[in-house]
């Protein structure tokens, strides 16, 4: 790749991340959305990490090593879903998930 197609492909990318991530920012300051439109926004962290999770807890080849390496992390999951009902705390899922799939891979 030459200096040239480095230098255009840069700017495409600059101009890219200015029209997605900053014109919004100016263009929507001070004013107020509407609520459905603030509700939908906040539905999509949540979704994205649920999509994320799912990704690396399911696969289609997590039961070739056997039925107990697939579900240490599934019962994991699920103790962390628990943790998270019960406190609405990330610190305390996170510590509780990383303890159970711990004590999971320890059996």
């Amino acid at each position: 790749m030459s200096w040239d197609e480095f230098w255009i492909i840069f700017a495409v990318c600059a101009v890219t991340i200015l029209l997605c991530r900053v014109v919004p920012l100016f263009v929507l300051k001070g004013r107020e959305l509407p609520q459905g439109f603030s509700y939908a926004l906040g539905l999509i962290p949540p979704a994205v990490f649920a999509a994320l999770v799912a990704n690396d807890l399911l696969s289609p080849e997590m039961f070739d090593a056997g039925l107990w390496p697939a579900a240490a992390p599934l019962i994991a999951a699920v103790c962390v879903v628990i943790i998270a009902l019960r406190t609405k705390s990330l610190l305390w899922s996170a510590l509780g998930g990383v303890a159970a799939y711990g004590l999971l891979l320890l059996l």
